[in-house]
């Protein structure tokens, strides 16, 4: 074992509650929760800060979860029926989650941002008998006749409307639960129209999950997680309300994604743990930045210099210097009591990972998919490496299918993370696995000899250039990540040999709006070109970009700000 390995075994804790709690190999979430509370019952649980602080402890959120249950009981709801939440981050999303599951039922998060036909179509696939929804949708769907046949009850997760979900109770109930191979949530792929994909979790899925994670990582009841993505998604659904719940952790609901009520959300809550993805994190360095140069040259130089004093120290003794060193930026950046920052649902430029590492924050980085529930990899503090998404974390088989002269290849894994299967969908889930048994990624990447994880792109998405050389167009997107003038941008390949399939590189570009105010498009080009030509000028030959178009209008994205490709 090397020196900086450190061998961490969490999931042990649960055994002295085998038995009392639960008795499978896994608890079930609502299992979870209770062994939570039996430790951790007067911390708090669920806070908000906007408009007012308002914050439950872990057994005033128990009362209304299982107030809820005894309602939804009361209501028909029985084991295995499926109960749709969707709306802004709030206790009381969460609070209706942990309630579907305490009365056995099945949750469908839905992500609240899509257009109402698309939350339709949902609901009709999932055949949800009961509808939580916040205040800017309960009248659609309380009012509305078409509804009121489909759903058995709409409930509001806001105070200002209809039936309010901390009003719930019903008679006391002999609720009959899920085990840990029952269904725990269906998440369905965010912008779905056609035929929606839904991806089944099991409670074993997500509580394994949950805990084998923390293989690489320390947690505390002490943290404060900060829920910024929408928490629907499988990222934030595991790796902050899970996790701060298995822990004893507080779980504070941001609801904007804008910087200064972050930033506010950040210091009056004392965060510590900061879970996001490669926009925010780039955005709030380019912020530290532009704060240092406005200080002039020598003092950024000066300070660039110790950055790197600390990264080495840092790197090379496990010695963290750079909290001190640098308290008084961190402090005016609101981040001087963060703990961890983990970054996931893309790819982070190393050169970001970097740069907080060296300001003494401890920065890791991820990777999963929601058919993984979704953490497969995550880089221990300890020993992390800048260009890896991370180790493979315990109880995880990860292999490389058909690696190429350089090791990539398709991901495959198995292990007690990975999802049942997709809903009403046998063919679809066959195609998935390998004949073994292992779930095919779809993305494309090699191992080390340490068994670190480095992404090269997802397999759709591969160019093949007329030279036969294969690109990642992943791998060129992150170097613009610190260009400040870039706003969004996406490569991918046009065709310049349709009978030899070999594809040039071209790269759509969204500038800035906030960089380029009122700027001359002629002026937005040259900047944008010259950026390009740097760029150029540090990939491999066969990866330069041959073409560039500039966008009017922002390209269509996920909630977790990827861009969706295929509606380019």
């Amino acid at each position: 074992m090397s020196k900086k390995e450190i061998i961490r075994t969490p999931w042990r804790v649960l055994e002295e509650y085998r038995g009392k709690f639960y008795t499978g190999q896994w608890p079930t979430l609502p299992e979870m929760f209770r062994i939570t509370v039996s430790r951790y019952g007067d911390r708090p649980c669920f806070t908000i800060y906007e408009p007012d602080r308002i914050s439950l402890t872990y057994k005033e959120a128990l009362e209304k979860i299982e107030a809820t249950a005894r309602y939804l009981h009361n209501k028909g709801i029985r084991k295995g029926d499926m109960v749709a939440v969707t709306g802004k981050n709030a206790p009381e999303w969460t609070v209706a989650y942990l309630g579907a599951l305490f009365a056995g039922a099945t949750v469908v998060p839905i992500d609240y941002q899509l257009k109402n036909e698309e939350i339709d179509l949902l609901l009709k696939t999932s055949r949800a008998k009961i509808l939580f929804v916040d205040e800017e949708k309960y009248k659609r769907y309380a009012e509305n006749a078409e509804y009121r046949g489909l759903l058995h009850e709409v409930i509001s997760l806001y105070k200002g409307s209809g039936v309010y979900i901390y009003t719930l109770d019903g008679p006391a109930a002999d609720i009959e639960g899920a085990s840990e191979h029952d269904l725990a949530a269906i998440l369905f792929t965010s912008g779905t129209t056609g035929n929606p994909k839904g991806v089944m979790l099991t409670h074993q899925n997500l509580v394994s999950d949950c805990y084998l994670a923390q293989g690489h990582l320390d947690l505390y009841p002490e943290d404060v997680f900060y829920a910024l993505l929408p928490i629907h998604h499988a990222y934030t659904m595991l790796a902050v309300f899970i996790e701060s719940m298995s822990c004893g952790a507080e779980l504070v609901f941001g609801k904007k994604m804008v910087t200064q009520v972050i930033l506010k959300d950040l210091k009056q809550a004392k965060v510590t743990m900061l879970l996001g993805v490669p926009m925010l994190f780039n955005k709030v360095l380019a912020g530290i930045v532009r704060g240092l140069k406005a200080k002039g040259p020598i003092v950024y130089g000066a300070v660039t210099m110790l950055m790197g004093v600390s990264g080495f120290i840092k790197k090379i003794f496990g010695v963290n210097p750079g909290k001190k060193m640098f308290r008084a930026v961190l402090d005016k950046a609101s981040l001087t009591t963060l703990r961890i920052c983990i970054c996931g649902g893309g790819p982070l430029a190393p050169s970001v990972f970097k740069k907080y590492n060296e300001l003494g924050i401890d920065f890791i980085q991820g990777y999963g998919l929601t058919e993984t529930s979704p953490i497969i990899n995550l880089n221990p503090k300890e020993h992390y490496k800048e260009t890896s998404v991370g180790k493979i974390v315990p109880q995880v088989d990860m292999k490389i299918l058909n690696p190429d002269e350089r090791g990539v290849g398709e991901i495959i894994v198995k292990g007690p993370m990975v999802m049942k299967g997709y809903f009403e969908m046998p063919e679809e889930t066959k195609d998935t696995f390998t004949g073994d048994g292992y779930l095919k990624t779809g993305d494309l990447g090699y191992l080390d000899d340490e068994n670190y994880l480095y992404l090269t792109g997802r397999a759709k998405n591969l160019i093949v250039t007329g030279g036969g050389k294969n690109v990642y167009p992943e791998e060129i997107e992150n170097e613009f990540q610190l260009f400040e003038e870039i706003e969004q941008i996406l490569v991918r390949g046009f065709e310049l040999n349709k009978k030899m399939k070999t594809e040039g590189i071209e790269a759509l570009v969204y500038p800035s709006p906030d960089v380029f105010k009122e700027t001359p498009k002629e002026q937005i080009k040259a900047r944008i070109d010259a950026i390009i030509s740097e760029v150029n000028q540090r990939l491999l030959p066969y990866q330069k970009i041959e073409k560039v178009t500039i966008l009017d209008k922002r390209m269509e994205e996920t909630t977790t700000k990827k861009i969706k490709r295929d509606a380019v």
